[in-house]
């Protein structure tokens, strides 16, 4: 019998997919009536299904919509972490103190709604977990337990939608100005905080890296890694390159970067 992952190897396995249970679970829950569905373990929402889920706890994730709360579940029972390869999305707003300075407060944090709703539905809707929403900033993490291998690519897929879903290809400009960073690397993604103050995040070089990446976006760019375009298989040999020097580093970051426009498409 194989050995039952324990401590911070059961972070790793979760969030990796590599868990012994996944699959299990998902035949068995599978057989309960109806959807829609969790995307990661295939828990009901619906239904007499989605009924006996919510009786044990079990419901709609904070992190994604589309998710149930196992991750949250996770945090309480076993708190803890891993580190893992994964792309991480970072999106805001070029221009957001000009922005608020001509408007009213509330019909700025109309527009500021606007934005989150429209980023979040896309970013969970490629299977994204949503970090953080602060200012005029959302962050998004593609892990590989929620993404399968194409974490990479799903990232560069959403920063496509959002570009377009703000108005970058629209004859009079975006509703909303916005620039864009993707990288791909290792971070310690689970619980951090205080006793009885906690997050499930991502910590490392890499979520700076990427920080960096968003501040060189211009409006209706994203800055994408070579790291990440090689790591997404699509055929991106058309996309801009850029050597750039990001703060704190040393070397120059080669990158591509997306405008919107054609949808790229996987390699041939």
């Amino acid at each position: 019998m194989a050995q039952r992952p324990t401590g911070d190897n059961v972070w790793h396995t979760f969030l990796s997919g590599e868990h012994p249970m996944l699959r299990r679970y998902f035949r068995l829950l599978r057989m309960l009536p109806s959807d829609p569905r969790c995307r990661f373990c295939g828990a009901p929402f619906g239904g007499l299904g989605g009924r006996l889920m919510r009786l044990m706890g079990k419901g709609r994730s904070n992190l994604n919509p589309h998710w149930c709360n196992a991750c949250e579940t996770l945090a309480k029972k076993q708190p803890g972490g891993t580190e893992i390869e994964i792309t991480m999305f970072f999106v805001d707003v070029r221009g957001s103190t000009g922005l608020a300075e001509g408007m009213r407060p509330l019909e700025f944090t109309e527009l500021m709604n606007r934005f989150y709703a429209v980023a979040t539905d896309i970013l969970s809707r490629t299977d994204a977990m949503i970090d953080k929403m602060v200012g005029d900033e959302v962050i998004g993490l593609y892990i590989p337990g929620f993404t399968g291998p194409k974490h990479a690519q799903l990232a560069i897929q959403a920063a496509q939608e959002l570009l377009l879903a703000t108005g970058h290809r629209d004859p009079g400009g975006p509703w909303l100005p916005v620039g864009i960073g993707i990288h791909t690397g290792i971070v310690y993604v689970g619980v951090i905080g205080a006793e009885g103050i906690t997050d499930i995040t991502a910590m490392g070089d890499a979520m700076n890296t990427t920080a960096r990446l968003v501040s060189q976006a211009g409006s209706g760019e994203a800055v994408i890694s070579e790291v990440t375009c090689i790591a997404s298989g699509l055929n991106l040999g058309d996309l801009e390159q850029r050597h750039l020097a990001l703060k704190g580093r040393q070397e120059e970051v080669d990158v591509r970067v997306l405008h919107s426009g054609p949808k790229v498409s996987p390699k041939t």
